[in-house]
């Protein structure tokens, strides 16, 4: 009922709710109906993967799938062990945000997360938001972020008259891939339920490529086809989560531990084709939420997280300086430990059933040690203590959705050796508008601007050389408009469509760059880049049916121009107003499927565009060609005895055995196979 009222008064208009006191004191009234039935919808649709999608993709990890999704490029480094990190807009992947079950995952010493150590096995759901996510019921550090990744674990469920579910897999690959996996779920009452699982990965690395270079007079210098070496990994994945409900609210806690041993596969470069670097990681994190509607306006959301890092990097590799001929043996075998203490505390309340205000408070600690054998500058040892201060207010009018934030930023940093960073304080607005044109079509049209920064990690401030203590945080200014359209049909074979577009700018200023001092070997981060993107975001999905065969498909496509407008000293960079290295013009994808009985076909698509690589200028030597994939899927399921369910699955990933680079000269496997056999319980 107060559904139909609110949309009733939004149709009507703001002045008309402003005029109307009398209906604003009767919705008053209302407040039991409010809470329980008071709808929400994104203001800024996310893009998705969820339940079957994510399963019957040809991926095996995040930042596989992540690579369906609009405006996203991977940094992939190549090989089973290569380090893969997210670039949402051109904006760098310090400014992406990735969450795990709602909790930011850190790493204040670096800065970016490898997305290739989380699986999809256990992930009910994967999304994606540009600026934030369109709520205010959400920890401080979710405003944090220029844009932000979502992983959510999969929870228990239980069919009626079952207690128990037990999934077992195991998968196989032609690049020398095993990966065993198991999940069980077990519930103790109505209220309480477990859940376990553990996965182990190893895999050689050993892949054939094609190596083919061009000499500065555009002739073929080199064009062989050899072996991918030091590619090699060992992983195994531990979860643990307890899932409990409430009167009016749930509570959850993790554990999570990951243990690799892993080749770096290097950069082929002037004939070398094998390289010495190993890296071990060990990380562990403990995290807990609870939510819960204290009062029929009130709602409470307590976080806390524990977590530990241990990072093992050895090299017995020959290092070129910079852009110096000059090479010298250096042998590094470092050993990092961080440790992250996490609090949050959210608040919000209904002052109206239209208007919500919420505050929230969040408190980090980090801290980095280190072992740098041969290393003659003593580490600084790095502490950092963050305190994130957001306040936010939403009004839902019907056709009107507004939304407002102020994000507080307070750091103090606390160094043992060298010089330390001063502390810092800033502030960050964002402001959403959403607007529904039409009461009897789902049409939406939004638009947001956010300004945010990132603040400089441990290496940028303290890295022993290259660090510079003094640094500004990297700030950016978001503008974006676009709208959606979803539709569903009654007759004929499109069950529903949805369309969704976006036109956006943003600009990084004080952006954090590698700079020459006196010394050729010894360079310093500094605050002197700028970065402009502006770009056009597209994705749509198409659902239907032939008779007992349903089909489903999704497109995304998008166009960027990002461009270097760095000064240093005044002075223009050569590069100045070109595209920033590895941004694509243009890039898409296509996700298709086709169901008949208990049998799927899958087919997806991924097309980058050309663009040039990470050396200084948009010259012809530094183009890169575009590249694209195919893969394909075929999944049978088997009912054996009503009880259990058996799947299986081939894959034929990169069918046309294309050769290509996502970062120069870390080549990418050509065709490869993969199959799956599951059984659930």
């Amino acid at each position: 009922m107060i559904r139909k009222i609110l949309w009733t008064v939004g149709c009507l208009g703001l002045p008309a709710l402003l005029g109307a006191q009398s209906r604003l004191d009767s919705l008053q009234h209302l407040d039991e109906v409010v809470v329980t039935a008071k709808p929400y919808k994104e203001v800024i649709p996310a893009q998705r993967l969820n339940g079957l999608q994510l399963e019957r993709l040809n991926t095996h990890n995040v930042a596989d799938a992540l690579r369906y999704f609009s405006g996203v490029q991977i940094k992939d480094y190549g090989g089973m062990g290569g380090l893969k990190t997210i670039d949402v807009r051109n904006m760098g992947s310090h400014h992406v945000g990735v969450f795990y079950d709602g909790i930011q995952i850190g790493n204040a010493q670096n800065g970016v997360v490898d997305l290739g150590r989380f699986s999809l096995d256990d992930l009910e759901e994967l999304s994606l938001y540009n600026g934030q996510k369109s709520e205010i019921f959400q920890s401080a550090k979710d405003f944090a972020s220029a844009s932000a990744v979502y992983m959510k674990a999969r929870k228990p469920k239980f069919e009626t008259g079952k207690k128990t579910n037990l999934l077992v897999r195991y998968k196989a690959g032609s690049i020398q891939l095993i990966n065993p996996s198991i999940r069980l779920e077990h519930k103790l009452n109505d209220n309480l339920s477990l859940s376990l699982s553990g996965e182990y990965t190893k895999s050689d690395g050993q892949y054939k490529f094609r190596y083919r270079r061009l000499n500065q007079e555009g002739k073929v210098a080199y064009d062989t086809t050899a072996t991918r070496w030091n590619s090699d990994i060992e992983a195994y994945r531990i979860e643990a989560g307890v899932y409990g409900t409430i009167h009016n609210g749930y509570w959850q806690a993790k554990l999570y531990y990951y243990d690799s041993d892993r080749g770096l596969p290097g950069a082929i470069v002037k004939n070398v084709w094998q390289n010495g670097e190993r890296q071990g990681d060990k990380n562990f994190f403990a995290q807990a939420t609870f939510v819960k509607d204290v009062t029929p306006k009130y709602k409470l959301q307590l976080n806390g997280k524990f977590a530990y890092d241990y990072t093992h990097y050895l090299s017995r590799d020959t290092v070129q300086f910079l852009q110096e001929s000059v090479t010298k043996k250096m042998q590094f075998d470092n050993t990092y430990y961080q440790q992250d203490r996490y609090l949050s505390v959210v608040n919000m309340y209904s002052i109206l059933p239209v208007w919500d205000v919420s505050l929230s408070v969040d408190f980090q600690y980090n801290k980095l040690n280190a072992v740098m054998r041969g290393v003659g500058t003593p580490f600084t040892f790095p502490q950092r203590y963050t305190t994130w201060a957001a306040l936010a207010t939403a009004l839902n009018l019907g056709k009107w959705k507004l939304q407002a934030d102020v994000l507080g930023t307070f750091v103090i940093e606390k160094v043992r050796n060298n010089v330390q960073a001063p502390d810092k304080s800033e502030l960050s607005p964002a402001f959403i508008v959403g607007y529904k044109p039409f009461c009897n079509h789902d049409f939406n049209l939004r638009a947001f601007y956010k300004r945010i920064f990132r603040l400089p990690t441990f290496n940028d401030l303290y890295y022993a050389q290259i660090g510079f203590s003094q640094l500004n945080p990297e700030f950016t200014d978001q503008f974006n408009i676009g709208g959606s359209y979803q539709k569903t049909f009654k007759k004929g074979f499109i069950d529903r469509i949805s369309v969704q577009a976006d036109i956006y700018y943003a600009a990084i200023t004080d952006k954090i760059i590698a700079a020459p001092t006196g010394s050729s070997f010894r360079w310093m981060m500094t605050n002197m880049g700028k970065v402009e993107s502006k770009g056009v975001d597209v994705s749509a999905a198409v659902f239907g049916h032939a008779g007992p065969v349903r089909m489903n498909a999704n497109l995304s496509y998008s166009f960027a121009k990002a461009q270097d407008f760095t000064k240093i000293n005044g002075k223009k960079l050569s590069s100045y107003g070109d595209q920033i290295p590895y941004t694509p013009w243009h890039s898409g994808s296509v996700i298709a499927g086709v169901e008949y009985g208990t049998w799927t076909l899958n087919y997806s698509f991924i097309y980058v565009g050309e663009r040039y690589n990470g050396a200084v200028n948009n010259i012809p030597r530094n183009y890169v060609e575009p590249w694209y994939t195919h893969d394909f899927s075929l999944q049978k399921e088997f009912r054996i005895r009503s009880r259990y369910l058996l799947k299986t699955s081939v894959e034929m990933n990169n069918a046309l055995n294309q050769y290509y680079d996502v970062v120069l000269n870390y080549p990418m496997p050509g065709r490869n196979f993969r199959f799956i056999v599951s059984l659930s319980l």
